[in-house]
């Protein structure tokens, strides 16, 4: 007997409810409360600018009305002082920083700087649960710096390219120049989906300034990276074997025009860092590319990660089962144990790379 093929490249009719691979808890929880998409009118990669905007104002709504949920399962965050700061951008913005450490901490401690998702068009680092995950990483021994950056739409938007990446890159500098005042021994740059190709393309930006060693390592969580979603290529067999699984590429292409109305920057890595050149990836530091394994961006990362390896640098991917697209960090009550995991994971590089 024939094995089938995973997820939609063996049945076109596979949901990410149904696909026997995915954690039946998430999936219970899905099927109550509803997946991403669910209720949200699909547009086509013909849809206008402006009604791209409104397809992400929609959703960022429909995300905030879970927000309150999520503030009401905050664990206690005590022994964890949170503040802000706020510095000037490039074009005479406000930054908001939020800063997190742990309390009655010792010595310098790494740092992870923290570029939260939303396809770089929507949703805040002031969102409960990037605002949990800091304040967890912080818990268990770890500066953390959350950057409000500018979105390219919703409610932070209207800022496409190169707004939003500016904005973390001026952050960074901020970051590093204050390395003392806020005892940190390394400067670990993550995100998940928007915010892993964010804490890319800033440390692309970084190289490219002649500032690369300000950066210790690099932690990219379900990078969103490609850009091509309209035409998905056959060597990135994720975007078909889980099109539908949380995003889809129709979405995603709609998601690239907002970030970049005019489509010039579709090959630019500071935009979409999948095509960096490998003299744009040679030199970089240590990195750990985390996919999930129900995710449309999964292979993308994979490459990346690849691309690293081919040019030389030291770095490490890891595949997240049963998880969808930033699975193991949306879940932390109902999947603990992925969520945890995760975090270890992350923190044990962060040390290593202050070593």
């Amino acid at each position: 007997m024939q094995e089938q093929l995973p997820g939609r490249l063996g049945d076109p009719n596979m949901t990410l409810l149904t696909d026997p691979r995915m954690d039946p808890r998430v999936a219970s929880l899905l099927t109550a409360a509803g997946d991403l998409l669910d209720g949200i009118e699909p547009l086509d990669s013909t849809a206008s600018y402006e009604g791209a905007l409104a397809l992400c104002e929609q959703i960022e709504s429909k995300i905030a009305l879970a927000h309150p949920l999520a503030e009401a399962a905050m664990p206690d965050f005590s022994d964890v002082h949170q503040y802000e700061e706020v510095i000037q951008g490039v074009d005479g913005n406000d930054i908001t920083l939020y800063i997190h450490r742990p309390i009655n901490r010792d010595g310098p401690l790494p740092c992870i700087f923290h570029t939260h998702g939303g396809g770089m068009v929507f949703l805040t680092a002031a969102d409960p649960n990037f605002v949990r995950l800091r304040n967890a990483l912080a818990q268990s021994g770890l500066i953390v710096v959350g950057v409000e950056f500018r979105n390219g739409a919703g409610k932070l938007g209207n800022h496409p390219f190169p707004a939003g990446l500016n904005d973390c890159d001026v952050a960074l500098q901020w970051t590093d120049a204050h390395r003392d005042e806020l005892g940190i021994s390394a400067i670990v740059m993550s995100g998940e989906s928007g915010g892993g190709n964010l804490a890319l393309a800033t440390t692309l930006q970084a190289k490219r300034d002649g500032r690369i060693g300000s950066i210790q390592g690099v932690y990219a969580m379900c990078p969103y990276i490609f850009g091509g979603y309209a035409n998905p290529p056959t060597q990135l067999l994720s975007l078909q074997e889980n099109d539908g699984y949380t995003l889809n590429c129709s979405l995603m292409s709609i998601l690239v025009k907002v970030y970049d109305p005019d489509l010039l920057n579709a090959h630019n890595p500071l935009a979409w860092p999948y095509h960096a050149a490998p003299e744009e990836l040679a030199g970089l530091p240590p990195h750990i590319i985390s996919v999930n394994e129900l995710d449309p961006l999964r292979d993308e990362g994979l490459v990346f990660f690849r691309k690293l390896l081919a040019t030389g640098n030291s770095a490490t991917a890891r595949v997240v089962p049963a998880t969808n697209h930033a699975g193991d960090l949306s879940f932390p009550d109902v999947a603990p144990e992925p969520y945890q995991e995760t975090l270890r994971s992350l923190r044990n590089f962060a040390y290593a790379c202050a070593q």
